[in-house]
């Protein structure tokens, strides 16, 4: 398993979400931060998943 970053911002820049997790690889870890931002009804603000090698696997603006 891998280590995951899952960050959410205000339009201020603001954090709001700033969570790591676990996941077996990047495309599970994409589903798994879409299905987290949208159950705390943060999927429509700014935020960025990244692996531990710094690729960014999941961003919205």
């Amino acid at each position: 398993m891998k280590t995951y970053k899952l960050t959410a911002f205000e339009a201020n820049g603001e954090k709001v979400l700033d969570e790591a997790f676990q996941a077996e690889n990047d495309d599970v870890a994409k589903e798994m931060g879409e299905k987290f931002l949208n159950e705390k009804g943060l999927y429509e603000k700014t935020h960025r998943c990244t692996s531990p090698a710094g690729k960014l696997i999941l961003f919205h603006r």
